[in-house]
């Protein structure tokens, strides 16, 4: 039986090019899936897609079951008659080149409450309607989002757990009650706001997979404090007797770092999650499929165990491993789902037992061909280094780097001399084509899957980075293409690689590529 070998391109929606400041769901999503096509790939590989929130990084979004309502397409709410075009032809001069979030987020939001707006306007009569059929079968989600982004938009913050009264802070019925009728126009027009996302990302699903491309998307393992998944299920992470976060998630010192990293996330109380069945995280599941074919679950080291810092530590070094319920959670999505495609991020901190919950479930791996270079003195590779191709195993998903890491580009021209020979050996390459050579050996591997960042396969430098870990910036998260980068001639050499090597997407071939 021959085996399933397959391509595809890590790139955000966000990165999209279009004047409107933010790429979005509309016209240049559709270019870009043709360009998939036309390339051979057939994986389309993006980042969490929830609202962001402060730091605009897709892995701290508002909600884990909601849409980036920045990431709806203006253009598609002028077509149904919800919005003038002039309004959208009216908008700022962006940069074309970054997401100024703040700008935009101003500009596009006051846009998308008018269209709303208006949408309610022409829904006079809701009975039967997708709409009302949208918020009924959302409920569960919709209705806590909705108010919660209500009541944050009334204290301009999302800390909930500081900065809003505690009565409606720490959800007291009455509270609840008295903030749902005095902001029902605002709680209907957030729901309106979903349903233009989830609609306008249904038909862009349907495009992709009608020419034989998946999606994979992305759980990020924690939930962000400030989100309404925290504040509607506060019992299932650790609190102390105030019921304040008791611990947070971060990564111990390592070589990279001499005091760890805090990621400031709560952690999650595994005995109160597996009491309920894991019931929320079933339905986060169910959600990220409801979007894309394919999982990636971020951090997945976390499954096995967590590294838990005290709430008020400055650092990460005070932190200890706690053991997590991965495994009993993932016997419960199998019998919830069946056979799911999952990614297991596991990347860090790789021990027996993170392998073993891994290999157990018989989940694909990461492989990063920038981490292969352990530099063992002038001239000396570790041949036995498991990043390296000739190391793979099948069953892997190998990438030149992620969002998380610099482009190949900047990569190889940042590394000492010395490395720098050890790769142009390895590669047989020169310096010239370092980042197609790389490229070409993953595709000629004997991994499952191989992604490649968009970034990489346009051969761009640091400057196109999209996120460098332990920072904040307005870099990170920002990087858009450029309109007409993604052309044919980049597109039909991947497409040769992809023919070559035997990944080429079934039936391109028929579609005329």
């Amino acid at each position: 039986m021959k085996r399933e070998r397959l391509s595809g391109i890590l790139f955000h929606p966000t990165s999209l090019p279009n004047p409107c400041g933010i790429g979005d769901l509309g016209s240049e999503a559709y270019a870009f899936a043709d360009f998939l096509v036309r390339s051979g790939a057939s994986l389309w590989q993006v980042l969490p897609l929830g609202p962001t929130g402060y730091g605009n990084s897709p892995y701290s979004a508002r909600s884990s079951f909601a849409g980036n309502e920045m990431l709806i397409d203006l253009s598609g709410l002028s077509d149904q008659g919800y919005l003038p075009r002039r309004l959208i032809d009216q908008h700022p001069v962006f940069d074309r080149g970054r997401i100024d979030y703040g700008s935009v987020q101003e500009w596009k939001m006051h846009l998308l409450k008018q269209a709303a707006e208006n949408f309610l306007a022409q829904h006079t009569d809701p009975s039967g309607d997708e709409f009302t059929d949208f918020c009924a079968s959302e409920a569960f989600w919709l209705d806590d989002y909705a108010l919660f982004m209500a009541v944050y938009e009334h204290y301009q913050d999302s800390r909930w757990y500081s900065i809003w009264d505690r009565d409606i802070g720490y959800r007291e019925p009455e509270a609840m009650a008295r903030w749902s009728a005095q902001k029902a126009h605002q709680i209907m027009l957030w729901k309106v706001l979903q349903y233009f996302f989830f609609t306008q990302w249904d038909a862009l699903r349907s495009y992709v997979n009608e020419r034989g491309v998946k999606l994979i998307g992305d759980i990020p393992i924690f939930a962000a404090s400030d989100s309404v998944d925290t504040w509607a299920n506060l019992h299932l992470f650790k609190t102390d007797d105030t019921n304040a976060f008791s611990f947070i998630s971060g990564v111990p010192p390592d070589f990279f770092s001499e005091t760890g990293q805090l990621w400031g996330t709560p952690v999650y109380d595994w005995e109160a999650n597996e009491q309920e069945g894991f019931a929320w995280w079933l339905k986060r599941v169910d959600a990220a499929l409801r979007l894309t074919d394919i999982i990636r679950i971020d951090h997945f080291r976390g499954f096995a165990a967590c590294w838990e810092v005290p709430a008020g530590e400055k650092t990460a070094v005070n932190g200890k491993w706690v053991p997590a319920s991965g495994a009993k959670l993932l016997a419960a999505i199998g019998a919830h789902r069946g056979d799911i495609p999952i990614i297991a991020e596991d990347l860090g901190v790789v021990t027996p037992d993170v392998e073993a919950l891994r290999d157990g479930h018989g989940l694909p791996g990461m492989k990063i061909f920038q981490f292969s270079f352990d530099y063992l003195g002038p001239g000396r590779l570790d041949p036995n280094n498991d990043f390296l191709p000739h190391n793979y195993q099948y069953n892997c998903v190998a990438y030149t780097g992620t969002h998380d890491n610099d482009t190949t580009a900047g990569w190889y021209k940042a590394l000492p001399d010395s490395y720098k020979d050890l790769v142009r050996r390895y590669l047989a390459s020169s310096d010239d084509d370092i980042v197609w050579s790389m490229i070409r050996m993953l595709m000629s591997s004997c991994a499952r899957y191989v992604i490649i960042p968009m970034q990489d396969l346009l051969e761009l430098d640091t400057e196109s980075r999209m996120n460098t870990p332990a920072t904040a910036g307005p870099r990170n998260w920002s990087w858009r293409l450029h309109e007409g980068q993604a052309d044919h001639a980049v597109a039909d050499r991947f497409h040769e690689l992809n023919d070559l090597y035997g990944r080429a997407a079934v039936g391109d071939q028929e579609q005329g590529i």
